[in-house]
């Protein structure tokens, strides 16, 4: 609830008549009792007819804490205290399941929640072998589909294969020389 509305309603006003009283249209009245900070003459007007301070009409929390607040909220998972070396066994406990496609995620998976290490850093590394999960089997069958042979066929596992290798190796140097991943989405799937 804004400031505006709770020093109008504390003074027994409607909208209609702080408006009346104070030369200022219920419209912006309205806006201001929506969040928007009032400024200048208005604010000057209202703060006199309600007979308080200017900076009480003032909303201490603007868009841009209202944004700065949310955006806490939603990197609070980076207050977890991130241990490097588990996150680099959470990240190469893929490799030994990469043919074997749904455990390269779970034994991960398992791994971030024995070791408490529920963060941005490791939920990006699972998020990677899921989305490498589902584009491997795609780019196989369309190599399938392009009837090329049987050795095209081997060539395109192995290097489907390698990719997830290199993918999981290279975030592994990466997490010891600058404590980031090297390859990370924009965005998490768990």
């Amino acid at each position: 609830m804004s400031k505006l509305k709770v020093i109008r309603e504390s003074h027994n006003l409607t909208q209609e008549e702080l408006s009346e009283k104070s030369g200022i249209s219920v419209r912006t009245i309205q806006r201001i009792e929506t969040g928007k900070n009032p400024k200048g003459y208005t604010l000057r007007m209202l703060a006199k007819v309600l007979q308080v301070e200017e900076n009480k009409l003032l909303s201490t929390e603007s868009k841009q804490n209202i944004a700065q607040i949310a955006e806490e909220k939603e990197n609070s998972e980076e207050s977890i205290p991130v241990n490097y070396s588990y996150l680099k066994l959470i990240n190469l406990s893929s490799i030994p399941f990469i043919i074997t496609p749904p455990l390269n995620i779970i034994i991960p998976l398992v791994l971030m929640f024995t070791m408490k290490q529920k963060n941005v850093l490791s939920k990006q590394l699972i998020s990677i072998q899921i989305v490498w999960t589902i584009l491997a089997p795609i780019v196989f069958m369309t190599g399938i589909f392009l009837k090329l042979g049987h050795k095209f066929t081997l060539i395109l596992m192995i290097l489907i294969a390698l990719s997830n290798v290199f993918i999981v190796l290279r975030n592994a140097i990466e997490i010891d020389k600058t404590k980031k991943l090297h390859y990370k989405l924009n965005f998490n799937m768990i």
